[in-house]
């Protein structure tokens, strides 16, 4: 009994300490994204250190951490923020994207409103920016969660050298339960957590349900014939209205319409410039802050070492060749899967209900705790199947599991949010499946699409990072791959080389920061000059 309320009080630490990063996350991000859109070279350097903080996999923080918490705090709170600073790294990366991609493609009429209404910065963000964003953060939460219980067993404990570190969570307990090899007690601890995790997916289910419903832009109103007043139909008309933000922003247009204190255009021009500056000086003190980094490191680092590293550069350089093929296999089968199944339960209210608690559970169930027994299981067959091939596709599969949601709870978000008016174009023309989908649900879902491609290709490298060197995965078998750039920064961390796994990292980030510019902020540019479908609306 003693176990069972030790696991119970894990699994609720674990699940509180995961929730509560991530409603920090959404908080921090909605100030971050407004800032990105209103000073250029801010968004510049948001987006790629986003970019690269969300690619370099958490236990590439293992270094930061050790510095920053374990040596300079100590102690139990040490530990505990380490732990939570893990776990936040694992959660916020793709929130802050989608919060960042929904204030970039607010349309532009009702950005109109809000300048000409002058509101302020909050009045802007309850009004406008907050809600159109709901949606776009609802999509990132269901993989932020999986993100977030995914990367508890090498957050809660982790280790750096020959030293541990643990933190009170079910990451801990189930190490404990599997060290002393308390079979019992083990299999009890993944059916709380499993409930647990169904238990969350439900609420979030059911609150994706409400998002969609309340601060999708739709204009959804029932069209009415002409003729004599219909009270119960009207009742309607205005019910469905007064849920549109535009109308309620509008509603408040309509006050400030009045106010006799207008402000002339030089002083919105010069409030306007003097915001663009101060978001300007705190992107220049974030990139002073980077730059003190760097050169402190390089100063840090003998002549004799930087020769050593530059002499392993070319072999770190194949590494992360064979790791980007990897991660392009997996991006493609997670948007076969996202674009084909995505839809499917998004326009099956039947089948959704069922699928998406189980995929979501599936997702979000830590696949470094029940990996093993798969790998032990199937490795004969696979052997016998695949040969030497055997050990990449347990690396891919690892890789998959650990990211295929991204771009799948995205795309389905994506269609769910697409106003009404789209849906009636596709039956009034009736359009087949691949035209449909060419025409107008791609486009339609394209920055959905784009931050779920992202976040796929960017946290891939997670899983990629724990598969490609697992020593002893199971009893005295290892998983291992030949060449990849994860696997040697796993072993340089592991053998306490922090010089290495830096250096590595280091060129890591320079290639994703690469990436993130001629990519992620390019697909971003073009989904707001063409494929904001709340725009159409208007069009039209």
């Amino acid at each position: 009994m003693d176990a069972i309320i030790l696991i119970i009080l894990a699994v609720l630490a674990t699940a509180g300490r995961v929730i509560g990063l991530i409603l920090l996350s959404i908080l921090t991000g909605w100030f971050l994204a407004y800032a990105s859109i209103k000073s250029k070279f801010f968004e510049n350097i948001y987006i790629i250190l986003i970019e690269v903080f969300e690619s370099v996999p958490v236990i590439t923080f293992f270094p930061v951490v050790l510095v920053i918490f374990i040596t300079r705090v100590g102690g139990p709170l040490g530990v505990e923020l380490a732990a939570d600073f893990l776990v936040f790294t694992a959660v916020v990366w793709n929130i802050w994207m989608g919060e960042y991609q929904a204030f970039k493609t607010v349309p532009r009429e009702m950005v109109e409103v809000v300048e000409n209404s002058r509101f302020g910065l909050f009045s802007r963000l309850r009004y406008l920016y907050i809600p159109f964003s709901v949606p776009r953060i609802t999509a990132n939460l269901f993989p932020s969660v999986s993100d977030g219980f995914f990367y508890i067993p090498v957050s809660e404990v982790f280790e750096v050298g020959v030293h541990t570190y643990q933190t009170f969570g079910i990451g801990s307990v189930l190490d404990t339960f599997v060290a002393s090899a308390q079979l019992f007690n083990i299999e009890m601890a993944l059916l709380i957590l499993g409930i647990v995790i169904v238990a969350i997916v439900i609420v979030l289910r059911e609150f994706s349900k409400y998002a969609v419903g309340r601060y999708t832009l739709d204009t959804d109103a029932p069209v009415m014939k002409r003729g004599r007043l219909n009270l119960r139909e009207t009742a309607r008309v205005f019910a469905a209205l007064s849920k549109n933000p535009l109308t309620r922003l509008a509603r408040y247009y309509k006050y400030r319409e009045g106010d006799k204190h207008e402000q002339t255009y030089e002083k919105k021009e010069k409030k306007q410039k003097r915001y663009k500056y101060i978001y300007a000086s705190i992107g220049i003190i974030i990139l002073i802050a980077l730059l003190y980094g760097v050169v402190s490191l390089i100063i840090s680092v003998k002549p004799s070492e930087w020769s050593i590293l530059f002499n392993k550069t070319p072999f770190l350089l194949t590494g992360l060749g064979f790791d980007y093929v990897r991660v392009g296999s997996i991006l493609l089968v997670s948007m076969v899967i996202a674009i084909f199944l995505g839809y499917y339960l998004a326009v099956n209210k039947r089948a959704e209900k069922y699928w998406i608690p189980i995929i979501q559970s599936l997702s979000a169930y830590p696949a470094p705790i029940y990996f093993p027994f798969l790998f032990i299981l199937t490795e004969p067959f696979m052997l016998s199947l695949f040969g030497g091939f055997t050990n990449e596709l347990y690396v891919l599969s690892l890789g998959f599991v650990s990211t295929f949601y991204y771009v799948f709870y995205s795309f389905w978000m994506g269609v769910k949010a697409m106003p009404s008016e789209y849906w009636e174009i596709t039956k009034n023309l009736k359009l087949g499946y691949f035209k449909k989908m060419r025409k107008v649900i791609i486009p339609s879902t394209f920055p959905y699409l784009i931050s779920g491609i992202s976040s796929t290709i960017n946290s891939a490298w997670g899983g990629l990072m724990i598969g490609e060197y697992w020593p002893n995965i199971y009893g005295t078998h290892s998983l291992s791959v030949h060449t990849g750039l994860m696997k040697t920064i796993d072993i340089a961390t592991a053998n306490g080389d922090l010089t290495l796994a830096a250096w590595g990292s280091l060129i890591f980030g320079i290639i994703v920061a690469i990436y993130s510019v001629l990519f992620t902020r390019k697909m971003m540019d073009l989904a707001q000059k063409k494929y904001v479908a709340e725009e159409g609306v208007y069009s039209a």
